[in-house]
């Protein structure tokens, strides 16, 4: 591949507080708080209510993680809405659906198959709300400060969702399951309201109608090469596992799967901060192979049924390597012209959350016949071998034309897109 030698050194990161600065952005990342804070408590106070009601083990973590399973939904008909001429309004009419939603859920009496029913509705349309909230980040900060964005709503739903259970948990133990869905209501209709006054509309928008044909065409153009393929599927599939090795924490050492869970927490925290902030797009794209290959390898050490000092040390060293997304990211944004981003992004954070809940089904299938122990090393090792056959496809993805490119958009031969070598 031919390179541009000549071409200035990538800008240094920038600063949380620099992004925090720019009003729009601040915007969309209070609204996003918000919106992941309002999931966290009604889902737990969903699970809550669904537990006390059933005893089901199995319905109750279907409530508490089910709308996951909605959001491909959204991805496969409707995204293209993510890509609309006026992507403010449609986030605040999104945010409304939910809003309703959630309210909804605080009825009392309501039939566990009208509370599924809305999950589901709650899970579609917020897979369509994160499309239209990537696609307008996307817009609202520069190329160069993209990686730091994404990194930056990273760790803070990583934290807000920690607190949202432990709030939540404090919460039920004063008030019920409906008025914690309530709560839950108030925080969206506030994020709401925060994008409705600080974000305005961008022109870069299509022509053409949004609409179901529109979605699958834009995905067929996006899944059309194995680069662009093998971008999602390191995107989706290597995590999704990792994340079904977490779910078995609790099946692996009861008594101390807090502990684990905490240090994968806090391991991806420290993941996101140091490649989001202080490294460089370069810097990024050069450590992004050795980053996968440290989300799965650590976990090859339950073979060994290891003390769990050693477990928890693995543990902590591996979720690090959830910060690979970053540099997959950059490199799929740049491969997206301005018109499908919201789209674009919003097929990718669907397909990475419902292969989360699809790792988790697979480990729990692999753990009904295997140790726990041995579950989470099997499914380790796939994830490796994800990452190691598809990373010549990877690499491919720096030589194809954008997604939906036509015309003078399309890539003149012989010239790559910016988007440095791993």
């Amino acid at each position: 591949m031919p390179s541009d030698t000549s071409a200035p050194a990538a800008p240094p990161p920038s600063s949380y507080r620099v992004l925090l600065r720019t009003s729009e952005f601040a915007g969309l990342y209070i609204s996003f708080t918000l919106t992941v804070a309002a999931t966290t408590l009604s889902g737990f106070a969903l699970g809550t209510l669904v537990g006390h009601q059933t005893g089901s083990p199995f319905l109750t973590a279907v409530s508490m993680y089910g709308a996951t399973f909605a959001t491909v939904l959204g991805a496969l008909t409707l995204m293209s809405v993510a890509d609309g001429r006026r992507p403010r309004r449609t986030l605040v009419a999104l945010q409304g659906v939910s809003l309703v939603g959630v309210a909804a859920q605080a009825v009392p009496g309501l039939p566990l198959a009208a509370r599924f029913g809305l999950l589901l509705v709650l899970g579609f349309f917020q897979s369509l709300g994160t499309g239209t909230r990537m696609g307008l980040l996307a817009e609202v900060v520069p190329t160069s400060s993209y990686a730091a964005a994404r990194s930056l709503m990273n760790v803070t739903s990583g934290g807000t969702a920690i607190l949202g259970y432990a709030i939540g948990a404090v919460l039920l133990r004063h008030l019920g399951p409906h008025e914690v869905f309530l709560v839950a209501a108030a925080l969206t209709g506030l994020g709401s309201v925060v994008v409705a006054t600080t974000v305005r509309e961008h022109s870069i928008r299509p022509t053409r109608r949004p609409g179901l044909r529109q979605t699958w065409t834009t995905n067929i153009v996006l899944f059309s090469h194995s680069g662009r393929r093998a971008l999602l599927l390191n995107l989706w599939v290597p995590n999704g596992l990792i994340v079904g090795c977490a779910a078995l924490f609790i099946s692996y050492a009861p008594g101390h799967a807090g502990a684990l869970l905490t240090a994968g927490s806090a391991g991806m925290l420290l993941g996101d901060l140091t490649v989001g902030r202080l490294l460089t797009a370069d810097q990024r794209h050069r450590c992004a192979f050795a980053l996968r290959l440290l989300l799965a390898a650590p976990y090859l050490v339950f073979a060994l049924g290891p003390p769990m000092l050693v477990a928890t040390a693995a543990v902590f060293v591996a979720s690090a390597g959830y910060a690979a997304t970053l540099p997959l990211q950059e490199q799929l944004l740049a491969l997206t012209p301005d018109a499908v981003r919201g789209q674009v992004q919003g097929v990718e954070s669907a397909g990475r959350m419902t292969w989360q809940g699809v790792g988790a089904a697979i480990a729990g299938g692999v753990a009904q016949y295997l140790t726990p122990g041995t579950a989470v090393t099997v499914l380790a090792a796939v994830s490796l071998a994800v990452t190691v056959v598809s990373r010549p496809y990877v690499a491919r993805a720096r030589a194809v034309p954008p997604v939906g490119a036509t015309g003078s958009d399309r890539i003149a031969p012989g010239f790559s897109p910016v988007v440095k070598r791993f």
